[in-house]
């Protein structure tokens, strides 16, 4: 199979954002006095949305519900101001993506975060080049629903046979499958390889360079 294009997800594939998130969800946390958690453990909490990141970490109480919100809200609107203070490609992204668009591959990003502030953290960090960049716009089309990334392989004028989906998550490989797409794995990321494997992944890399060997 010759593959046309590489379509990323972002947090813990492209890039490591996990301190600017950890940091931004602990604010609201304490502002509250409620429990905060170390970066560690916030990656265990990501990979589904902001949303699915707050539930797991604001307390249970019988107002969990209507905080939710509130707290989202307030997430959002410090991480929108500080998404890129500690956010940073992983070694060897950056020559891997000019690699891949110096051999005429087309290169995309499809994440579950949320759609404005992907496209902030894509913007400030990645090449002009890689595009579209997608983030979640409803909760109904997060991943693993194939939809939008269906939608990207469309607009890039590649079939999702022709394409690979590039992630860290069992989401990420899920998703891929059900685009009926090549799954990789990359070991860098928020999750470890166990969860790829068990996931099924097609194959897993350890270095970004290691994706070339793929095509």
């Amino acid at each position: 199979m010759t593959y046309k294009a590489v379509i990323f997800d972002l947090d813990g594939t492209l890039v490591n954002s996990i301190f600017d998130i950890a940091d931004a969800m602990n604010t609201v946390l304490s502002q509250r006095n409620y429990k905060t958690y170390d970066y560690e453990t916030y990656k265990t909490f990501v990979g589904h949305g902001v949303r699915s990141l707050v539930l797991k970490a604001i307390p249970d109480s019988p107002e969990k519900g209507e905080l939710v919100d509130v707290c989202l809200n307030e997430m959002l609107d410090i991480y929108s101001e500080n998404c890129t203070n500690k956010t940073e490609p992983y070694p060897g992204i950056l020559e891997l993506l000019e690699t891949l668009e110096q051999k005429g591959i087309k290169l995309a990003v499809l994440s579950n975060k949320e759609d404005t502030l992907t496209k902030k953290v894509a913007a400030a960090l990645l090449p002009k080049y890689v595009y579209p960049t997608l983030g979640l716009k409803e909760e109904a089309l997060k991943k693993p629903n194939p939809q939008t990334l269906l939608g990207i392989c469309e607009s890039l004028n590649v079939t999702p046979e022709e394409s690979i989906y590039v992630g860290d998550t069992n989401v990420d490989v899920e998703v891929a499958k059900r685009a009926n797409m090549f799954s990789v794995g990359v070991s860098w990321g928020f999750r470890d390889k166990a969860e790829l494997i068990a996931q099924g992944a097609n194959a897993i890399i350890n270095h970004p360079s290691e994706l070339l060997d793929i095509l």
